[in-house]
């Protein structure tokens, strides 16, 4: 699951002016900079030689936004799959978790070198690549007869993720630059995309007929036919010489958002392994509570985690940052409490509440935890900043789910599952204890 954008235009009020990402998590110029260099206005050359574009710019958006959600539709697919493949090619847990793994580190590290590229390069290249490699990935799922093809399938997934999301984001924001429409749709995009890729993998994988092959000759369709929108409109954005040199990661915590930062990381972290775990071991962990086969309930398990995440974001995204924390940190342990003991209590209807309730959380805590550090950095280092942010986030996304899928192997899915939740909620209690500890207090009124 990738990390939402929660960037707006600047108002001067929350620094993180001017994607996700919430990195949903997410996403303004900025963001589309966020993993490599601080943005900076178009000033460079023109685009190439002059065309007629069949796209007006509002249908350009929406092609844009329909690009961005495709890719994270096609990410979350797989998770409904897991344990498809799992019995095909008689993986163990271990595997499993780090078919998910594989894809994080394919996408973290695409946003780390090529965050920025299309900010040189223009946006459509860069987001024709993207679907290129998504393409490519639902091929080789088509294809996939081990699980070396499986790994290379999902890492060019995690590519395409990467390419798309910095080019599409910065894409909305250029054809819709005022307002905070743009930055919503870049936020919910990812978000909203995982739970519909779950829900609909799942829903095809269990009754429409060959479960491992129809949902990705879809979704190959989807990538394309999603070129010739993207070939139809006219370039958001500007080309520019420095490609090589955006090539280059910038990481940096500035000394006036450190503690802040350092407040956060235990939010990030609990926030991220959570998805993690319920992207990669969740849908066994609900075959196994339910005694059933049927692969609609791992789908639904992770639309609620995540359309619910999306949810919040749009109901909470102009709310005060350390207020939106909170409330996502109380209703995030409140969620790994309710888990634990539905997987205590073999009680699966209790596990859906609970995953409910950890949709709630997790979005605000994220969108919090991100606006606040980021509102502390000046403009110059802000790039750094949030490329720190999505680092720790995306390896809380995968290391913790791989710790648990070989706990797993060696101990079953139940115990891991108990110990796993608890985890999670101590890390947002500490969190939310640093987060209580830095509010500002009421001075006392003396009469």
């Amino acid at each position: 699951m990738p990390l939402p954008d929660f960037s707006t235009p600047d108002t001067g009020s929350d620094g993180a002016a001017s994607s996700a990402e919430i990195d949903s998590l997410t996403t303004s110029r900025v963001d589309a900079n966020q993993l490599a260099t601080a943005a900076l206005e178009p000033n460079g050359e023109p685009p190439g030689p002059s065309r007629k574009p069949m796209l007006s710019e509002r249908a350009s958006f929406w092609a844009a936004a329909a690009v961005l959600i495709l890719a994270f539709v096609a990410n979350a697919a797989a998770s409904p799959l897991y344990r498809v493949y799992q019995a095909q090619f008689r993986f163990s847990a271990t595997t499993l978790t780090l078919l998910f793994a594989v894809y994080v580190f394919a996408l973290l590290a695409t946003l780390l070198v090529l965050g920025s590229l299309s900010d040189y390069l223009g946006r459509r290249p860069v987001v024709l690549a993207g679907l290129v490699a998504g393409a490519a990935g639902c091929g080789l799922f088509l294809i996939a007869h081990d699980v070396g093809v499986l790994y290379a399938a999902r890492a060019l997934q995690g590519v395409s993720a990467g390419l798309i999301t910095g080019a599409a984001s910065a894409a909305l924001l250029d054809l819709r630059p005022n307002g905070g429409f743009a930055p919503l749709v870049s936020s919910m995009g990812p978000t909203g995309g995982q739970a519909l890729g779950a829900i609909g993998a799942g829903a095809l994988a269990q009754c429409a007929v060959a479960p491992t092959r129809l949902v990705w000759w879809l979704l190959l369709g989807g990538f394309i036919l999603g070129l010739l929108p993207v070939l139809a409109m006219p370039e958001p954005g500007t080309t520019r010489r420095g490609a090589l040199s955006s090539l280059r990661p910038h990481v940096s915590v500035p000394r006036q958002a450190r503690g802040t930062f350092a407040a956060a990381v235990p939010a990030l972290v609990g926030v991220w392994a959570l998805v993690g775990s319920y992207a990669s071991l969740g849908p066994s962990l609900a075959a196994q509570l339910l005694h059933s086969k049927n692969l609609l309930w791992g789908g639904v398990l992770i639309f609620l985690l995540a359309g619910l995440g999306a949810a919040a974001l749009a109901v909470l995204a102009d709310k005060d940052p350390s207020s939106v924390m909170l409330v996502g940190c109380v209703a995030l342990i409140a969620g790994a409490l309710v888990t634990f003991a539905s997987i205590e209590t073999r009680t699966p209807a209790v596990l859906f509440v609970g995953t409910a309730v950890a949709g709630l959380g997790f979005g605000p805590a994220f969108l919090g935890a991100y606006r606040s550090t980021v509102a502390l950095a000046p403009p110059g280092d802000r790039a750094g900043l949030i490329t720190a942010i999505y680092i720790v986030s995306y390896l809380a996304l995968s290391i913790p789910a791989v710790i648990g899928g070989i706990a797993t192997s060696h101990y079953g899915l139940h115990d891991t599952a108990l110990v796993y939740s608890v985890v999670v909620a101590a890390l947002v209690a500490v969190a939310l204890g640093l987060l209580i500890r830095r509010l500002p207090r009421k001075a006392p009124q003396h009469q």
